[in-house]
């Protein structure tokens, strides 16, 4: 206590001004003690985490920014997630605790896939429901149950639009790629048996006959 009484004492006979030192001091506590909250905030969710067990290395994970990727390393400041396209991102465990997740593999490995098509109205729809079935049962990766199930969704503009479910038992294989085969199968199935996709077109009707002006553009007659 003395010698802190003589630093004080002595800092105020150099012409340092001890009110300034307070406020600055009370700052700088202020913010290391902002900067050791998010610190403990981190290490104790790291603790959470360990302890539940509901996220941990190997887990395919999808965060509520859209992050998706694989856990490689937990720690007790940050979570390592490498995602599909090799990036490494450090996510602060934190973030993992009071936001979204989505654990693809926390019970089970298995997830599934949804596909949605539409046919031209002139086609055999019926035919269409089977051969989009049978895209998906004859991929290997497609489980036998739950069965792939196919859904007449709607009537839209310019097509009948259907929507396929199938499931995969382990999607830390991949999901994009099975995905894309199934739409490859069903698009060859379509071309062999004439099941047209249509894409979006308009019909315009004119009443009465068209007049054009010098420039060429054709403009419709005024009624007398």
């Amino acid at each position: 206590v003395i010698y802190l009484v003589a630093f004080l004492v002595g800092l105020d006979f150099v012409g340092i001004d001890l009110t300034t030192l307070t406020v600055f001091s009370g700052a700088v506590g202020i913010g290391l003690g902002f900067g050791l909250q998010k610190i403990a905030s981190n290490f104790i969710s790291g603790l959470i985490l360990l302890m539940e067990k509901s996220i941990e290395e190997g887990d395919l994970i999808e965060l509520s920014d859209g992050t998706f990727g694989y856990i490689r390393r937990a720690s007790a400041r940050y979570t390592l997630v490498e995602t599909f396209d090799s990036k490494e991102i450090l996510v602060p465990n934190e973030d993992l605790i009071t936001s979204r997740v989505v654990n693809w593999t926390f019970s089970n490995s298995s997830a599934r896939i949804e596909i949605e098509l539409g046919v031209a109205y002139d086609s055999d729809i019926d035919l269409a429901h089977d051969l989009i079935l049978a895209a998906a049962r004859e991929h290997p990766r497609c489980a036998i149950k739950p069965e792939p199930a196919c859904f007449l969704r709607f009537f839209g503009d310019s097509s009948v639009n259907f929507i396929l479910h199938f499931w995969v038992e382990d999607v830390t294989l991949g999901r994009w790629p099975t995905q894309s085969e199934v739409m490859f199968s069903i698009w060859r199935k379509f071309k062999d048996n004439g099941i047209e996709i249509p894409f979006p077109q308009r019909d315009l009707h004119i009443k009465g006959p068209l007049n054009f002006n010098r420039s060429g553009e054709a403009t419709p007659s005024k009624e007398e």
